[in-house]
């Protein structure tokens, strides 16, 4: 195993979780049970990190175990990525083919590694038909950069792909040729969803946020609670009718599940200047207005339904802020009709 392998695995093991260490490399499956077992975990990451480096060594680990290692720590740890949702488009007229798993493999090697020389792909199989693709960046004259990479996370016979943000622009392009190809799609579009949670953001474009995610109900020392409130006379409810509308309008609206995860929502404003009479500064101004509001939470979703029964905003919210799991869009741009 050459030194630059050993570095990457020694980087890898030093980005993990110390609770996570031994659970990653059993599901990468290249080191036995028994050596595992051996890892003293008490010790300090890098020390923890060099010793797994040493038992890799003596099973000559190359840069292909390694990026499957990588793969796998990305797929138990997703929110280290912002992850931009794309949607692939048929052409008019052209019916569903019989998918292939290992053809989609090969042909997206295979058109990728013809366009760009020097690059590396990695394949591993997720849960849900899912391939995690792993690309690695190289340039005409340099082998590809390890630390450089894109993810692909791509559910066969479904128009959607995942990509984690990509540093390196002039490269996506191609990119999406080798997904185009190997899907048999005719264009590709950058939907305006992102997030740091991939689970979430597969809930939304696969409508299923009202299932895959837990539905809250009262236990039932909380039910007997509420119903001693309701009972007891001694209690003075204000404003009973209007908590009861809120509460049924809230739940029409976002429904009685946990929301899909999502940490910010931007709306871009562009209007122009309006005024019946034609003095002023302004009133020749051509060009619109422009205005970026960005609303943020570690639970956006969740944020915003807690509003109106917290007294804070009234019920209904706005359809720009309910929309956004329907609409599978957190980015909108406002324009005058």
């Amino acid at each position: 195993m050459d030194e630059i392998v050993a570095e990457f695995i020694r980087r890898t093991i030093l980005k993990i979780p110390v609770a996570e260490i031994v659970k990653i490399l059993r599901i990468w499956d290249f080191l036995p049970e028994s050596q595992l077992n051996t890892i003293n975990l008490r010790q300090c990451k890098e020390s923890v990190s060099q010793e797994v480096v040493e038992l890799c060594k003596k099973k000559h680990a190359s840069m292909k175990e390694a990026a499957i290692l990588d793969i796998i720590y990305h797929q138990t740890c997703q929110i280290k990525k912002i992850w931009v949702v794309y949607k692939m488009i048929k052409a008019p007229g052209e019916e569903v083919d019989l998918f292939d798993m290992e053809e989609f493999k090969y042909s997206f090697k295979k058109v990728l590694q013809r366009a760009l020389k020097n690059v590396h792909i990695s394949f591993r199989d997720g849960e849900d038909s899912a391939v995690w693709i792993r690309v690695a960046w190289g340039t005409r004259y340099m082998k590809p950069n390890q630390y450089k990479t894109t993810y692909v996370v791509y559910h066969s016979q479904t128009p959607f792909v995942f990509i984690s943000h990509c540093r390196i622009k002039k490269y996506i392009p191609e990119l999406w040729q080798a997904l185009m190809t190997a899907g048999n799609y005719h264009k590709i579009r950058q939907m305006e969803l992102r997030s740091l949670y991939l689970d979430s953001l597969k809930a939304i474009v696969f409508k299923q946020f009202n299932q895959d995610f837990q539905i809250y109900h009262l236990t039932p020392l909380e039910e007997e609670s509420s119903e001693a409130e309701i009972v007891d006379p001694r209690i003075i409810h204000e404003n009973m009718k209007e908590k009861q509308r809120i509460q049924r309008v809230t739940q029409e609206t976002f429904g009685n599940y946990v929301q899909p995860r999502i940490e910010f929502a931007q709306y871009k404003l562009e209007t122009k200047f309006k005024i019946d009479s034609k003095n002023g500064i302004l009133a020749e101004r051509e060009e619109p207005f422009r205005c970026l509001v960005k609303f943020s939470s570690p639970h956006l979703l969740e944020a915003l339904k807690s509003l109106a029964p917290a007294g804070i905003a009234d019920a209904p919210l706005s359809p720009l802020l309910t929309c956004i799991p329907h609409k599978a869009m957190n980015y909108f741009t406002i324009r005058e009709k």
